[in-house]
C-alpha cells in the first residue's frame, strides 16, 4: 500500500478540505498571531445529508481509510452505563469487548463507548450530537481512536508510541476549542496528520499510519489536546524523528492555526510537545521532549 486508494483520498478530502483549507486562510494579515478565524462550521455540517438526518434520502457514504470509536468519560459517568452525552435522543451503542482491557487495570470500567463510525457522513451525524469541549464538565474527556484501540498506554497500538500536545488555558481559549478539537478529529479520520502515506513514501506493504487517536480534555483551567502516535523516537532513529515532527508541526500550523515560529508556552499554557508513553511513566526524572 504505497498512498491511499483514491475512494479514500476523495473521502478524506469530502471531510476536511472545507474546514481545514478556511482555517489555514485564516493566519493573514487581517488575523493577529495565533487568533483563528471564525468559522461557520454547523452550517458547513448543515450542508451534507448524512443516515442520521435524512435516514431515507441520503445517496452518499463517503468511506474514511479507517474506522473510529468515541470515548467518553466524566466525574459523572463513574459507575454508569451509559455514556454522559448530551442529546438524550442519541442512539445508544451496544458496548463490545475491549481489546487489552485487563492490560488497563480496571482504568476503562469508567470510560464509556459512545459510537463507532466509518464515513465521513456518520462522523458528522455524530459531531451534530455530542457537547462541544467548552460546554462538558470539568475533568472531562473526549477519546477519539481507531476502531479496535483503546484509550491506554497499554493498548499493542500505543505502548511503544508517545503523544503530541497542547496545554490552553481555558478563559483565553473557551471561544476556540471547540473548533480546535474539530480540526483535529478532522485531520485525525482524514490522515493528513502523517503525510507519509499519501506522499509516495510508503514504501513497505503494510505501512500504518503513525496516528491511533486524538483526545480533548477539560480540566478546571485548562484545556488539553493531545495526538497519540503508535511509535515514538528514541536514539538515531532520525526519520521516524522527521516523521514524528511532522505531526507536530502539522498540528501546530494547519489545525491550531498557529504560526511556526509563535511562542505558546506561559501561565497554564505549554508550546506543542511530544513525550514518549514511556518517558511520561518517568515521574520525578527528567523526560526527553520534542518541541514544536
Amino acid at each position: 500500500m504505497t498512498a491511499l486508494p483514491a475512494s479514500f483520498q476523495h473521502a478524506n478530502k469530502v471531510a476536511i478540505a472545507a474546514a481545514l483549507a478556511e482555517n489555514s486562510e485564516s493566519i493573514g494579515a487581517d488575523v493577529e498571531p495565533g487568533e483563528i478565524q471564525e468559522v461557520d462550521m454547523q452550517a458547513q455540517a448543515d450542508d451534507i445529508r448524512t443516515v442520521f438526518s435524512h435516514p431515507t434520502s441520503f445517496n452518499v457514504k463517503h468511506p474514511l481509510y479507517s474506522p473510529w470509536t468515541l470515548w467518553f468519560d466524566s466525574p459523572a459517568t463513574k459507575g454508569r452505563n451509559l455514556p454522559q452525552t448530551p442529546i438524550s435522543s442519541f442512539p445508544q451503542t451496544p458496548v463490545p469487548q475491549t481489546p487489552s482491557a485487563a492490560a488497563a487495570q480496571g482504568w476503562m470500567e469508567d470510560i464509556k463507548r459512545v459510537v463507532s463510525f466509518d464515513s465521513v457522513e456518520e462522523f458528522w451525524g455524530l459531531y451534530n450530537h455530542i457537547v462541544p469541549p467548552s460546554q462538558l464538565p470539568q475533568k472531562a474527556n473526549y477519546y477519539l481512536f481507531k476502531e479496535g484501540i483503546i484509550p491506554a498506554w497499554e493498548d499493542e497500538a500505543n505502548k511503544n508510541g508517545g503523544k503530541w500536545s497542547i496545554q490552553l488555558p481555558k478563559e483565553k481559549n473557551r471561544s476556540q476549542v471547540d473548533k480546535m478539537w474539530l480540526y483535529t478529529m478532522l485531520a485525525a479520520i482524514g490522515e493528513t496528520f502523517d503525510p507519509h502515506l499519501t506522499s509516495g513514501e510508503a514504501t513497505e506493504p503494510n505501512t500504518q499510519s503513525l496516528i491511533t487517536g486524538v483526545i480533548v480534555s477539560t480540566r478546571p483551567q485548562f484545556y488539553r489536546l493531545s495526538i497519540w502516535t503508535r511509535l515514538a523516537p528514541s536514539g538515531d532513529e532520525d526519520k521516524l524523528r522527521e516523521r514524528i515532527e511532522t505531526v507536530g508541526r502539522h498540528f501546530k500550523i494547519n489545525v491550531l492555526g498557529y504560526p511556526e515560529t509563535q511562542k505558546l508556552a506561559g501561565p497554564l499554557a505549554t508550546e506543542v510537545e511530544f513525550l514518549s508513553h514511556k518517558d511520561s511513566e518517568k515521574k520525578g526524572k527528567a523526560a526527553k521532549k520534542l518541541v514544536i
